[in-house]
């Protein structure tokens, strides 16, 4: 990546060979980490998670050895990818090493017991059963914060965020989330109220066999543009996409008796397959041939499933692709009932089902509350509470227990704070691309209308793929529609989907 024959060029190759090596570990973990979910039986969970935990212990130690920061500190790169990428390895360095091996160890246990009794928890509704291990995660969250804040030069919630998204911090956050919650207050009335005056959506009748929406979902994401000599598609309790940029592993689940379940999430872990697929082989395996962050990727699954295929033209080409493989009446698959279908706005405690309208409250909701959590200034005894108010507050609903509130999401009882920002910012980016791809591609819904989605994968290739890391959020919208993150383009796009015109 950068020519050989100085001092600061040796150094700087063997500092990429060592992370060459920490990529190729983190992608066998991922590979288990797919067979984990799709394929391994229950028995072998514990032979498992020490496979986890010895790659894992690999990939640190290979971070944290004084070699590689001597290697780092003497390495040079004047060619503008290398240069990107010297200063990526500089950060993983300084986050690897800002952790001491006894805190990581009293996570990783911490973590797995309280996720172990969160799960009983969420079953019967019951907090009380899991807050003790919550305020032992919670503790010792913080004290990963504030190592790492120290590490890093940051505020402990910022650098928890930095994890996911870098660049990004609470600063930059909540005014941001301040006024979609404006935009909120009146465009969800105003939302409803269109909604109430239209006719509400036909039902398509099932039963749907599995194996007719396996091969349906197979096909939209070859016709998406996913290439299966490099991908499988298998089932999992949980959609998600894993593997690595050569061997990507998409996953779904299904039900008979609702096909949009499937087709939706394939097309949306399809945008994850690839952007991962796009990443520049130039740079694989090294920082900056990696995705851009979480928040970033989140904004290439949405470009796909909301943006592009939730669209008046692609539905139009979906419906006869849908009704040749489930038969039935043909009107009921049309692109108007569709629509009324798949972009109904409804109040709801739960985030996964949430519509693109109300899910961000869900986000600004957490965002707010894990602040407090690791700040201090909300005690994990008033969490139940305090989730309540919140969601009054934001969507008017108060939930009947607490499995439909702050017991959701297992994201805080493993540990994860931070996160929750990505998906809206991911949500309001994918919009703002949109509106740039639309611009500057003309055609780009016409070839949607014919299930095309050619055009837009090229436009989302040489601006967002090609580039790696090498920009961070912000940089990287900048160079694609001429501007940072804007959330008035997701407003825009709203209003256009959900409001009268």
């Amino acid at each position: 990546m950068t020519p050989a024959g100085s001092a600061g060029a040796a150094a700087y190759a063997r500092a990429a060979a060592r992370f060459h090596r920490i990529a190729v570990l983190g992608e066998a973990s991922a590979m288990l980490g797919w067979d984990a979910a799709a394929m391994m039986p229950e028995g072998g969970a514990a032979a498992r998670g020490e496979q986890f935990a010895v790659l894992a212990g690999l990939g640190h130690g290979l971070l944290t050895e004084p070699a590689l920061a001597e290697d780092l500190e003497a390495a040079s790169a004047a060619e503008p990818w290398a240069a990107a990428n010297l200063a990526l390895m500089r950060h993983a360095r300084v986050r690897a090493v800002a952790l001491p091996a006894d805190l990581v160890e009293a996570q990783a246990r911490a973590n797995a017991a309280c996720e172990t009794v969160w799960r009983e928890a969420r079953r019967a509704a019951d907090f009380a059963r899991v807050r003790p291990r919550l305020e032992t995660v919670v503790r010792l969250v913080r004290e990963q914060a504030a190592a790492l804040a120290g590490a890093l030069g940051l505020s402990p919630y910022d650098a928890l965020m930095d994890g996911y998204q870098r660049g990004i911090g609470a600063a930059d956050v909540a005014p941001i989330f301040d006024r979609y919650e404006a935009f909120l207050a009146t465009a969800l009335p105003a939302a409803e109220e269109h909604q109430a005056s239209r006719p509400p959506p036909r039902p398509i009748p099932g039963p749907f066999p599995v194996p007719a929406q396996e091969a349906l979902c197979r096909r939209l994401a070859a016709r998406v543009g996913l290439d299966f000599a490099h991908a499988r598609l298998d089932r999992s309790a949980h959609p998600f996409c894993g593997g690595t940029p050569a061997d990507v592993r998409i996953t779904t689940r299904y039900d008979e008796a609702d096909f949009a379940k499937a087709v939706l999430a394939v097309l949306h872990e399809t945008g994850h397959a690839l952007y991962e697929r796009g990443l520049p082989p130039d740079h694989a395996r090294q920082p900056v041939g990696e995705a851009a962050g979480m928040a970033v990727h989140e904004s290439q699954s949405l470009i796909i499933e909301m943006q592009a295929c939730r669209t008046d033209a692609f539905l139009g080409w979906l419906g006869p692709q849908l009704h040749a493989a489930f038969g039935g009446a043909a009107d009921v698959y049309g692109p108007a009932n569709l629509a009324l279908l798949w972009r109904r706005v409804e109040r709801g405690f739960i985030r996964v089902d949430a519509d693109e309208l109300t899910y961000p409250a869900h986000v600004i909701l957490r965002f707010r509350l894990e602040q407090a959590l690791i700040g201090g200034d909300l005690a994990v005894a008033d969490l139940p509470g305090a989730w309540n108010d919140g969601i009054h507050a934001l969507l008017g609903i108060i939930p009947a227990d607490d499995a439909q509130g702050c017991l959701q999401d297992i994201h805080w009882y493993d540990g994860g704070f931070g996160y929750f920002p990505s998906y809206t910012l991911g949500a309001m980016a994918a919009a703002q691309l949109m509106a740039a791809a639309r611009q500057q591609t003309p055609g780009l819904d016409a070839a949607l209308g014919q299930g095309d989605l050619a055009p837009l994968r090229a436009w989302l290739g040489a601006h967002v793929h090609a580039q790696g890391s090498r920009l961070g959020f912000n940089d990287l919208l900048r160079a694609a529609t001429g501007k940072a993150l804007d959330v008035a383009d997701f407003e825009a796009h709203l209003r256009a989907r959900y409001l009268p015109s």
